[in-house]
């Protein structure tokens, strides 16, 4: 009998069987989908709570199903949950597949970009994240990693640590925050407008201070004071 086509009735082994092919079958779905898209959840808790929202919803709605079926797949479903978790604790390997290892992302301030592909993240994504921990410049970044959770840790560099300037008596600079012009080799000309410059500015200050062309740049940031900086593919 197949257990992927609809049945008059079910038995209470059929309705077990049905839960651990939905299991393991959103389990790699979840997999394949990314971290992104379950970000600051853990895939299992993720994959429960898919499965757990969808099993109580149906019987809910629908008056001809009744509640025995979905409470017997649920209870193999919280079974499965509590005895990956222990076997997690117990293999390495099997934890390794729950929990992918972090991603580093930015070494050294520099961007990894390869990583960042497989991570599955835009250099707007890297950069609104590097925006919501108050770095500015991906250069002051000592390590960037993509965590199991979808989030991303930032540890800035000895000398960018936050220090009071207040304190040590030293005249602070104006902030300002640097205007991406080059992403992936492609130029933003509307961007580099908003800074009162132009492409033969930018096309000097790249031959004259870094000896590169647009093309060879993965992102290209300038400041209203002409402040350039340049991160090169790795």
């Amino acid at each position: 009998m197949s257990f992927f086509e609809g049945q008059d009735t079910l038995t209470a082994f059929q309705w077990s069987i049905r839960a651990v092919i939905a299991f393991f079958f959103l389990v790699l779905a979840a997999k394949a989908m990314g971290q992104r898209s379950i970000s600051q959840l853990r895939l299992l808790d993720f994959v429960i709570a898919l499965i757990i929202g969808n099993i109580v919803a149906h019987p809910l709605a629908d008056h001809r199903t009744g509640m025995a079926g979905s409470m017997i797949t649920m209870s193999v479903l919280i079974f499965l949950y509590v005895s990956s978790i222990f076997i997690s604790l117990k293999f390495p390997v099997f934890r390794k597949m729950m929990n992918a290892a972090p991603i580093s992302i930015i070494h050294e301030g520099t961007i990894h970009y390869g990583h960042l592909k497989k991570a599955r993240l835009t250099l707007e994504d890297l950069l609104l994240e590097l925006r919501k921990q108050q770095v500015e410049d991906p250069s002051k970044v000592a390590e960037a990693l993509f965590e199991s959770d979808g989030q991303i840790s930032l540890f800035l560099k000895t000398e960018h640590q936050p220090v009071s300037n207040k304190a040590l008596g030293i005249a602070a600079e104006s902030f300002e925050l640097p205007v991406t012009i080059i992403k992936e080799g492609i130029l933003l000309e509307e961007n580099l407008s908003l800074v009162s410059k132009n492409k033969e500015w930018l096309q000097t200050e790249l031959q004259n201070v870094f000896q590169k062309n647009i093309s060879d740049i993965l992102l290209g940031t300038v400041t209203f004071s002409g402040k350039l900086k340049i991160f090169l593919y790795s």
